[in-house]
């Protein structure tokens, strides 16, 4: 198994969701974070003084899925979440040892 992490702009969010629903690769998991890449922020004026700001918004989505689905499943996300522009974000894959699934007890892929 294999966790495909999404790091994305929150305005994205709907398109992220109708993907993964389209891909019916399971569920998804998303957390609020706050980050920089390249772009290392932007310079805001706030009543008339100019503050850097560093940190900016992001979501993190968290996908488990089986190894075979993963180049489909990066190849579908960053489709549909591209837009070219500084921030996009960026698809991190790992290695997934096992997964339980509590209610049940069934583990591996019966608990995706």
């Amino acid at each position: 198994m294999k966790m495909v992490q999404v790091v994305f702009r929150p305005e994205r969010l709907n398109d992220l969701e109708e993907c993964v629903r389209k891909l019916d690769v399971g569920g998804l998991n998303l957390t609020n974070i706050m980050g920089y890449g390249r772009q290392k922020g932007y310079v805001k004026m706030y009543r008339g003084v100019k503050q850097n700001v560093n940190l900016l918004p992001y979501m993190k989505g968290d996908i488990a899925v089986q190894k075979e689905d993963v180049d489909k499943v990066v190849s579908a996300i960053e489709e549909q979440l591209a837009t070219g522009s500084y921030g996009d974000g960026k698809i991190f894959i790992r290695e997934v040892e096992d997964a339980v699934r509590i209610r049940t007890g069934e583990t591996g892929r019966q608990a995706l």
